[in-house]
């Protein structure tokens, strides 16, 4: 079936195929999504990075799997794509038109580890900043809310 068409199932009703994209372009496009190195968590890295503070990524053994981690402050930053992530009101925060059924648990599950993770973190002694894909479009504001994270003044 031709993506955004049409046909009559077994019981003479119009089924449309609400994705724009065949099955095999949906799934090449998804393919690309990454857990990790994503754009919005790059221009975190070097903008951390550019404002003098080091840090380690990905730290496996910690809940959640951080993005930054800063074993010396005790502070950790997730860096989140406001989609994946459900990020409120948030104008990237959408439902998928298709396949709702499938998504809507994931991605509510989704936000529901991200909870968990957080609280885990907090009572492992750790301060956690969260950086929404929306927030990396103003760097000046972003860099103001990560050196204020940084220095304690959370």
């Amino acid at each position: 079936m031709e993506p955004g068409s049409q046909t009559v199932d077994e019981g003479c009703r119009l089924v449309y195929s609400m994705d724009t994209l065949t099955p095999a372009e949906r799934s090449e496009r998804m393919g690309r999504v990454r857990a990790k190195d994503t754009k919005p968590e790059m221009l975190v890295r070097r903008l951390v990075h550019g404002m003098g503070y080091r840090y380690r990524l990905h730290r496996r053994d910690l809940p959640g799997i951080p993005d930054l981690v800063f074993p010396s402050r005790g502070k950790i930053i997730f860096v989140h794509g406001c989609f994946w992530h459900r990020h409120g009101t948030c104008r990237y925060t959408r439902w998928p038109k298709s396949k709702l059924e499938f998504w809507k648990p994931k991605l509510e599950a989704n936000r529901r580890r991200d909870q968990v993770n957080q609280r885990a973190l907090r009572r492992m002694g750790w301060k956690v900043l969260v950086v929404w894909e929306c927030q990396v479009d103003d760097v000046e504001r972003l860099r103001d809310r990560i050196g204020a994270f940084l220095e304690g003044e959370d």
